[in-house]
């Protein structure tokens, strides 16, 4: 059996529903951003190699960016109306959401800890750090909405 989580967000359906939305815009507004660096790269924007680390060819991240921009809104619009499966009481998927949001919550903490330490030289990006926080604060508010019944 899986513990209850230490912290749970206690809000409406409304509320939570709200929330994912301003984390789902934050995410395709970095999603947008990057398309127009690639495309344009403006000078008012930092260059494409600050805005992903690389590990994923942008080729194949761009695509699964949009997979999550889909789904991020599926979850938005089913906890907003309380649609099954996505959006009502599951208390033991939030759990695990929940769970699973701390745990990708500290492994950014680690990363931008070592981003912070770490010679300017061999620093990485800072860009993906911040938006991979973005996507764990939306699982744990998810994660938050389905406990909630």
């Amino acid at each position: 059996m899986l513990p209850n989580p230490p912290l749970v967000l206690t809000v409406p359906a409304r509320v939570s529903a709200l929330i994912l939305g301003v984390l789902l815009g934050l995410f395709v507004l970095r999603v947008v951003g990057q398309i127009v660096v690639a495309t344009r790269a403006p000078q008012w924007l930092p260059p494409m190699a600050r805005w992903y680390s690389g590990l994923l060819p942008y080729r194949y991240l761009l695509p699964t960016q949009i997979a999550f921009v889909a789904f991020m809104t599926m979850v938005v619009s089913s906890v907003s109306g309380q649609f099954v499966p996505l959006g009502v009481g599951s208390p033991v998927a939030g759990a695990w959401l929940i769970w699973g949001s701390y745990v990708y919550a500290l492994g950014m903490v680690v990363r931008a800890i070592r981003y912070a330490l770490a010679r300017p030289e061999r620093r990485g990006v800072l860009i993906p750090i911040v938006f991979h926080f973005v996507l764990a604060a939306f699982v744990f508010v998810w994660g938050c909405a389905l406990r909630q019944g």
